[in-house]
């Protein structure tokens, strides 16, 4: 059969669901600026949040360093966005464990937010590079890549 299949409700969008040929194309891409994750009720940083979820014990929001510290927030991890740029289906399976599993070897913490195009990873602002070398080994091949 065919590595892409249908998913979800919006008309027919697909995505790929092939691990080799996802990990084969694997690229990120990275936005300039840092993130951090801010949890309350901050009515200001709401809107021009890059990212947010509600769960019992609040609403995290994901928005830039620079907005946090303009509304107040208080700024803890400092995180470089990476976004996945091939185009997983939501019942792919394997993406992120093999993206969560080569960062985890070299010693990168990662936080995964699932949209419904891409995935994007969280990481320590200042291992963004190393990050991005850790992936980079995974679309080689490489899956025993050096702890940079």
């Amino acid at each position: 059969g065919s590595p892409r299949r249908r998913c979800g409700s919006t008309g027919g969008v697909t995505g790929q669901t092939d691990l080799a040929a996802m990990l084969a194309s694997l690229t990120v891409s990275r936005r300039p600026d840092p993130y951090t994750f801010v949890v309350g009720d901050w009515p200001t940083l709401a809107p021009g949040a890059a990212a947010s979820l509600t769960e019992p014990e609040g609403t995290t929001l994901v928005v830039t360093v620079e907005a946090a510290e303009a509304a107040g927030a208080p700024v803890g991890f400092r995180a470089a966005w990476l976004t996945v740029d091939v185009h997983s289906a939501l019942d792919a399976v394997g993406l992120t464990a093999a993206l969560s599993g080569a960062l985890a070897a070299t010693g990168i913490a990662c936080n995964v937010l699932a949209g419904y195009h891409h995935d994007h990873l969280l990481v320590p602002w200042e291992r963004a590079d190393a990050a991005v070398a850790a992936i980079a080994a995974l679309r080689s091949g490489n899956r025993s890549a050096p702890v940079l």
